[in-house]
């Protein structure tokens, strides 16, 4: 069967790009091996879609190019797909840091953009293996259908559990497009025997910045029975190269904490001072750690100081991440040296077109990608029906 353009990948970005298009009169099919359509959005969130987010900008973002997001995501906002679920009736509410979330359920978003695929006439084909895709006369052939268009739609290999692959590097390199080296992103961390102390009271959370290289994120971390996680340390995962420290901000002014510590409990020790200022398990580990015995009152600046420096500087040096099973995202992906910032079409390769996390650009953790997704599937669905009219 002939289509305009053919959409792989039933996601938030495929969803999207299609029922631009669709809606624009182009003839559009989706296709995905899932059984559900919107997998990934289902689980975000907790259930609830962090659909988006108030702050979302180009500088959120990492690339190879950090330009490129620039183009997509100041011509379609946040704004625009705010604007959309509240044509939809589905009431939201703003969390943390400009995070915002479905009052109901992420099943919501899913329904939404299945609607507007409706509304567009496409035609979403689940449960469907892609085969073989050849291009010739000018034509893209996939399962059955050919189309002119093609879009990469099929996300990065991270949650691999939800059937995610990294086809889309597959096909991006079949059609001779770069693919910058995937890696897991928004990821936890692991730490080796050296800080096995932090490994044992897993569970403990607390605000904290962490910071690995000149990126630094003021959120909350958690320990683990492996390592790190919380949204300090999946934020900063991104920003992490093998062999990189990863510092912990704990107590921003502990050198002043600490001398008030000793002017009003002198008979105390360092202990009884941190359990004030951190959760109590925590403050048995740095303790330990920092060492010193002695009663507050009878302790020196100098000892206090050196206290204090690794109060707000706890460095560990991680053996590794939890990998693309517990990722969030994948960073990396298919080169935008290949692609048009405006369009989304492959420079080279008229009619391919790659978009959302299949792409080299990924978002901070709070709805920043799933921003990038819709951003970047409207861009390609605009060409796409440009290109038709």
């Amino acid at each position: 069967m002939d289509y305009d353009a053919i959409v792989l990948g039933a996601g938030g970005a495929g969803l999207m790009a299609a029922a631009t298009a669709g809606q624009a009169g182009a003839r559009v099919l989706v296709l995905d091996h899932a059984a559900k359509a919107g997998k990934k959005i289902l689980i975000s969130g907790g259930g609830r879609c962090n659909f988006t987010n108030m702050d979302a900008g180009a500088d959120c973002y990492l690339s190879e190019n950090p330009h490129f997001a620039k183009s997509a995501l100041s011509r379609y906002t946040q704004w625009d797909f705010i604007a959309m679920v509240d044509r939809h009736g589905i009431a939201w509410h703003e969390k943390t840091l400009g995070q915002l979330f479905c009052d109901g359920s992420a099943r919501q978003i899913v329904a939404m953009l299945l609607d507007e695929c409706a509304r567009g006439g496409v035609e979403v084909r689940l449960s469907t293996e892609l085969g073989e895709i050849a291009h010739r006369d000018g034509r893209y052939h996939v399962a059955g259908a050919s189309a002119p268009n093609l879009v990469i739609a099929t996300g990065g290999p991270s949650i691999p559990k939800m059937g995610a692959t990294g086809v889309a590097y597959d096909i991006a390199r079949q059609f001779g497009l770069d693919v910058v080296t995937p890696r897991p992103a928004l990821v936890p961390m692991t730490l080796g025997p050296d800080d096995q102390a932090f490994r044992d009271i897993a569970g403990v959370s607390c605000p904290v910045t962490a910071q690995t290289g000149a990126a630094s994120f003021r959120e909350a971390a958690l320990f683990t029975h492996r390592g790190l996680s919380g949204p300090a340390i999946l934020q900063v995962s991104s920003y992490w190269s093998p062999g990189d420290p990863v510092s912990l901000n704990l107590v921003p002014d502990a050198g002043a904490a600490l001398r008030d510590a000793r002017r009003r409990m002198p008979r105390s020790h360092l202990k009884a001072a941190l359990t004030e200022m951190l959760p109590t398990r925590l403050a048995d580990v740095l303790a330990a750690r920092i060492g010193f015995k002695r009663e507050l009152g009878n302790t020196p600046d100098a000892e206090l100081d050196r206290a204090a420096l690794i109060l707000t500087g706890l460095v560990f040096h991680p053996t590794g991440t939890e990998g693309y099973a517990k990722a969030e995202v994948t960073a990396g992906g298919i080169s935008t040296r290949d692609l048009s910032s405006r369009t989304m079409e492959a420079a080279k390769v008229p009619g391919l077109y790659a978009i959302g996390e299949a792409v080299d650009v990924t978002g901070w953790l709070g709805g920043y990608n799933f921003q990038w997704a819709w951003s970047s599937a409207v861009a390609a669905g605009q060409a796409i029906a440009a290109g038709k009219a």
